[in-house]
């Protein structure tokens, strides 16, 4: 997987959907669809890089010499919004293994704080794809990367809906090797570090807890 770099979607029709998701009046349900649909899309361009290597097929009418997956892929979701991505990769790929790592914002001191972790076996071997829609201030982000690598992965790309200047900045600089993978990117964060214009809070509109 090509490291070190920003990849910002310019696809009209992710865009589209994008300006969808954003809309106030989005319904919960159409929320959740855009979101797979949008991940999807990404996870097309993410996974583009990932390592192949030669592979035989007997077809009903000779033999075929191309390539397969030289790695089993791991997508890692940032509790809770990040499984509202899941989906979109299960239909790019339903033999993909699905890990998750809790980790919440300190809505006073804006700091992750981790809760949860639980990954596959052997997961250094693996291609590994960590979500979540948002990248704000970057706390989360890099607190999820800083668990992965000690779990011991290695080979990890960041996949986002919609980032904040600022957040990718942060990400790049603690974790330069590490591509991110980004639908939107926003200019600047609230006070309170929120993305604007950005979407509102991710988790409580995928799941109507607003």
């Amino acid at each position: 997987m090509t490291t070190g770099k920003t990849f910002v979607s310019k696809h009209p029709l992710l865009q589209d959907k994008i300006g969808r998701l954003r809309c106030k009046n989005t319904s919960v349900a159409d929320f959740r669809r855009l979101v797979g649909e949008i991940t999807m899309l990404l996870g097309y361009e993410v996974l583009a890089e990932m390592k192949i290597e030669k592979s035989e097929v007997h077809t009903p009418l000779g033999l075929w010499q191309g390539h397969k997956a030289a790695q089993e892929l791991t997508i890692v979701s940032i509790l809770r919004a990040g499984l509202g991505m899941s989906n979109g990769f299960m239909a790019l790929e339903p033999m993909a293994r699905f890990a998750h790592i809790g980790v919440y914002r300190n809505e006073d001191t804006l700091e992750p704080v981790r809760y949860y972790a639980r990954f596959p076996a052997n997961i250094d071997r693996h291609c590994v794809i960590l979500t979540d829609p948002m990248l704000a201030t970057g706390g989360s982000a890099i607190e999820a990367l800083d668990i992965l690598k000690n779990e011991g992965a290695k080979d990890i790309a960041f996949v986002c809906i919609i980032a904040a200047k600022e957040g990718v900045g942060k990400v790049h600089k603690v974790h330069p090797e590490v591509p991110i993978f980004i639908g939107s990117l926003d200019e600047k964060l609230s006070d309170k570090g929120y993305i604007l214009p950005g979407l509102g809070d991710a988790g409580d509109r995928m799941f109507g807890t607003v």
